[in-house]
């Protein structure tokens, strides 16, 4: 009996046999391009093309471990790192809600990071290129028009440096408001734009299916997506994520965010709670979507 509610209840995680996962929402984003498909990578060498302004070759993906000075702190766990190119790093993240600290900082840090572990393998200076890219569902700098907020160090008379380090912000919210505009009179960094911000939306399904048709990187990132939709595990990680934050809206765990970033952590165990209550996910799995190390998971099972 046990068993068949717990199969009821893993037929439900989807909402229905063709809702797609919320790409906005880090865990699915991340799925979104790391599958071992042909489509999930060409979609992934589109989308970075896109965001670039130019075509980007031999795009690989690389772990993205933290760095043992961030186990404390908030950790980016669902970051797309990729090489490409001539060796040039990129970090891509989502980032749906606005965090209490300095967002520029944050940015700059990360890159700075990817910078140094360029700088480890160049001779003579000469170093790649580094993007830290952040699509954003939060204005990062609202008076900015443009969707893509491009960052570089420059002199104050506008001179650039090497340009080695690049910082890059893509604001969803600049695109939403073009919603229903005819494909045809988008740029293709708009049709990634409201594909990013609808995908899941199915009273949008018509417009989006346009969209989606007038760009084979885009339609390669449906296909992609649908195919990631289709796991239990997914639904799992996602609902568990979105749960997790309203939770934290409703102010469960402002107090503990305030103090040292330990609300982030009660959010990571909490999600995995609830993780370990869906019996789907295996403790290696858990540990890796929440950030928590197999030892607390292990933990939080003997608890109940």
């Amino acid at each position: 009996m046990r068993q068949d509610g717990q199969m009821e209840k893993k037929t439900r995680l989807r909402p229905t046999p063709t809702a797609l996962l919320n790409p906005r929402c880090d865990a699915s984003f991340k799925a979104l391009f790391t599958q071992e498909t042909r489509e999930s990578h060409a979609a992934l060498q589109d989308f970075i093309s896109t965001l670039l302004g130019r075509h980007v070759k031999e795009v690989q993906l690389v772990p993205n471990e933290p760095p043992v000075d961030m186990i404390d702190e908030m950790q980016m766990s669902f970051d797309v790192s990729v090489i490409f190119g001539d060796n040039e790093r990129a970090d891509l993240e989502m980032q749906a809600r606005q965090q209490e600290y300095d967002y520029a900082v944050r940015a700059e840090t990360q890159a700075a990071r990817l910078l140094n572990l360029s700088a480890r393998k160049g001779k003579n200076w000469k170093v790649a290129k580094v993007y830290q890219i952040s699509v954003l569902d939060f204005h990062f700098d609202k008076d900015d028009k443009s969707a893509l907020e491009w960052y570089t160090m420059r002199k104050a008379n506008g001179g650039k440096l090497g340009e080695r380090l690049n910082v890059i912000f893509f604001d969803l919210l600049k695109i939403k408001k073009l919603l229903g505009t005819p494909p045809e009179k988008l740029t293709k960094l708009e049709k990634w734009g409201l594909f990013l911000s609808y995908a899941e939306d199915e009273t949008k399904k018509d417009y989006l299916e346009s969209l989606i048709n007038s760009e084979e990187g885009i339609m390669n990132a449906k296909t992609a997506l649908s195919k990631v939709s289709q796991d239990d595990i997914n639904w799992a990680i996602e609902n568990s994520i979105f749960k997790a934050r309203m939770d934290y809206n409703t102010g469960l765990f402002n107090a503990e965010q305030r103090g040292l970033r330990q609300g982030e952590h009660k959010a990571q165990i909490e999600t995995a709670k609830r993780m370990l209550e869906a019996k789907i996910c295996s403790l290696e799995q858990i540990a890796d979507m929440t950030s928590l190390s197999i030892e607390e998971v292990k933990g939080l099972q003997k608890q109940g």
